[in-house]
């Protein structure tokens, strides 16, 4: 029995019944050897750790547009704010920490530069739509590794595909990370709101408080805990019915006062101006695109989509550089 084999049992005897295991799995796209030391759902939390695109998550938006301040939360913050809540729930659980964790780091993998604002950007401008989980699971099916792919096992696909709240993964640690996606985003995002002056704890509606918690620690250990008691012996992940009332009217309140609020999103416009710009300056542009890129093109992708790979995998810093390297003049030097 090698090492892999010896962790696979290990799961067997310590997982709940209701855990997908490792040596379960429904597979890859991709047959492949097994490793010797880990099992299939590490490879893959190792596959995305060590990717491109998880390198630049660091300088994506968040919430706040290329914030001044140190402490505002990016893409990648967010992403491994999301896996600690999901590997606290699932140990607590006992169910699959090596899968939640790949599904929790790989789910925002597909995410344009400036956010949400860049992603309604794609979306209205390219004829064929554009979502951020969908390029999530693009990115790690085709784009990473010079358009090889990282050849992730199908639950972790699953979870990554299905982590938005219209979709449900197949697998409880897919479910995990779905919930905890909503949990870290509303802890940082009132965080950060409230650290950009635009927001106090006090603002907050009287029954979040009082049921959720009157600042962000409580609140984080309050969705924690409620999830691991509600969930507990069950095949299912939920919040109980109280705590998740709460959790949608601090949502309503989010949207009202943050993810719309002026202050906060007054540059959105800009960033949607640049992204459309740039889309439709590389669509009359195929040849411009990265040669992996191209590849991909000249084996029958449609250049629509593969402008959209080019764009969403662009950080902030890099889309703002390579518009003023198109579009703003530059002094002479003689």
């Amino acid at each position: 029995m090698n090492i892999r084999e010896r962790l696979e049992q290990e799961e067997k005897e310590l997982l709940s019944p209701y855990a997908a295991f490792s040596a379960e799995s429904k597979g890859r796209m991709k047959p492949e050897p097994q490793c010797d030391i880990r099992p299939v759902f590490q490879r893959d939390r190792d596959r995305i750790l060590h990717c491109k695109s998880f390198r630049r998550l660091k300088d994506k938006t968040q919430v706040f547009l290329t914030p001044e301040g140190d402490h505002y939360r990016t893409r990648l913050t967010h992403t491994l704010e999301v896996s600690q809540n999901a590997r606290t729930i699932a140990k607590a659980l006992r169910l699959n920490e090596d899968l939640v964790e790949a599904i929790a780091l790989g789910h925002d993998l597909g995410h344009t530069p400036f956010g949400h604002a860049g992603e309604r950007a794609l979306d209205k401008i390219c004829p064929l739509g554009f979502k951020h989980n969908e390029q999530s699971l693009r990115t790690v099916d085709v784009l990473e590794k010079d358009g090889i792919g990282l050849n992730l096992t199908m639950e972790t696909r699953d979870g990554i595909l299905n982590h938005q709240t219209s979709s449900m993964p197949f697998t409880l640690e897919g479910k995990i990370v779905r919930l905890s996606d909503k949990i870290a985003y509303l802890h940082h995002d009132m965080d950060d709101a409230v650290r950009a002056g635009i927001l106090k704890e006090s603002d907050l509606p009287e029954s979040v408080r009082k049921v959720l918690g009157v600042t962000a620690t409580q609140r984080l250990d309050h969705f924690i805990h409620d999830i691991i008691i509600y969930s507990q012996n069950k095949n299912e992940i939920a919040m109980s019915p109280e705590t998740a009332e709460q959790m949608q009217k601090l949502r309503q309140f989010m949207y009202e006062y943050v993810y719309v609020n002026p202050e906060a999103k007054s540059e959105e416009g800009k960033a949607e101006n640049l992204i459309c710009t740039l889309y439709e300056y590389y669509l009359e542009r195929i040849e411009l695109l990265p040669p992996d890129l191209l590849k991909i093109y000249e084996k029958g992708e449609k250049p629509e989509r593969v402008v959209c790979d080019h764009i969403a995998a662009m950080t902030d810093r890099f889309a703002i550089a390579k518009y003023e390297e198109i579009y703003i003049p530059k002094c002479w030097h003689g």
